[in-house]
């Protein structure tokens, strides 16, 4: 169900915001979307995170982007040091920039407008390197059951 959500054209679209809003940044981020959560939303998110080893980016600046399609419920999780750089609010501004477009049905514009908002804060706090930067973590969606 959940990869069904969204075509082959919607996923590369979703992949190539990644890999834009990774150029200017050592940050790491991430899809996975599945049809149900079990359980709390960020419980779940966390665990999503770990399972992908999203805490072992040398700067911890992952962000984990995670979506229960079936059950209309989705969580942004970030790592301790973009945490540590945004303000207090900011994962909450882009999901609600997020859900306005989920209401409407624009799930991938969604995802791709949260990720530039993610990857612009990104790239102020851990900028580029281009004689040490390595791309840490897979740019492509995962997908859960």
């Amino acid at each position: 169900m959940a990869e069904k959500l969204f075509s082959s054209a919607d996923r590369e679209a979703i992949i190539q915001a990644i890999k834009s809003a990774e150029v200017s940044t050592s940050g790491e981020i991430q899809v996975h979307i599945e049809s149900r959560c079990k359980g709390e939303v960020l419980d779940r998110a966390v665990r999503v995170f770990d399972t992908l080893k999203m805490h072992q980016t040398k700067d911890r600046n992952g962000v984990l982007f995670y979506l229960a399609v079936v059950d209309k419920r989705f969580a942004i999780l970030g790592d301790k040091g973009i945490n540590d750089a945004v303000a207090d609010d900011f994962w909450e501004n882009i999901k609600e920039h997020m859900a306005s477009l989920f209401k409407q049905g624009q799930f991938t514009q969604g995802l791709i407008d949260g990720i530039h908002m993610a990857g612009e804060q990104l790239g102020q706090h851990f900028p580029y390197q281009a004689d040490s930067d390595i791309n840490e973590l897979p740019d492509e969606i995962s997908f859960g059951s």
